[in-house]
């Protein structure tokens, strides 16, 4: 049976889009919103909104609201977000040198502390703040850094290799960016990013209009 208290995956990957509004909120200068506002804001019902958050205690007072940014903090600890998150990052290709020199990870508390590679000309370049290294490297960079996060950015054929090589060395997350699903253990979490898929997804609708 399922347990009440403990909150559905969905609910969990609603709460960074429910910190992200929170945090433009605040650059805006707004101190304070409803309930309904931030649904508004996000196409998601007041109602999910109190519910989601429910979960975690009662951040809001009926009548006026949330306090936006004492809100957002207590949606940053929950997320583990009050700390930095070592993560590396297999696949120097042209998606994996991108995903490197994205500015945004070290500004939402995500810091890449090793780049690898298989292709020997690569070893060795730089790229951001990372010097792309060699597949050996690997287990000691995450047992230096303690690192339980990693992207893998490999061609498809790879990436279950890949997978099976981040997990024996202690990795316990792994967001997908290679075209198939992983083979994990039960406690290791996977999210992918398919964006071929997505597209497919909306020619669905695309071509029953055409029709």
């Amino acid at each position: 049976m399922e347990r009440l208290d403990v909150p559905p995956d969905v609910v969990i990957r609603r709460l960074p889009l429910y910190a992200r509004s929170l945090r433009y909120l605040l650059d805006e200068g707004v101190l304070s919103i409803s309930s309904q506002e931030l649904g508004e804001r996000i196409n998601v019902t007041a109602a999910q909104i109190r519910k989601d958050l429910s979960y975690f205690g009662e951040f809001g007072k009926q009548g006026i609201g949330y306090d936006v940014e004492k809100l957002l903090t207590h949606i940053e600890r929950i997320l583990g977000l009050n700390h930095r998150w070592p993560v590396v990052l297999v696949g120097a290709g042209y998606l994996g040198q991108a995903i490197a020199r994205y500015e945004g990870f070290q500004k939402q508390g995500l810091q890449i502390v090793g780049l690898f590679d298989t292709d020997p000309t690569k070893i060795g370049q730089q790229v951001g703040d990372n010097e792309i290294r060699d597949y050996a490297e690997m287990p000691a960079i995450i047992e230096k850094h303690q690192v339980r996060l990693a992207i893998i950015s490999v061609p498809a054929a790879h990436a279950q290799s890949v997978a099976d090589l981040l997990i024996k060395a202690g990795v316990r997350a792994i967001l997908n960016y290679a075209p198939i699903i992983l083979q994990t253990p039960d406690d290791v979490w996977v999210r992918y990013i398919d964006p071929v898929a997505v597209l497919h997804s909306m020619t669905y609708y695309l071509a029953r209009e055409q029709s």
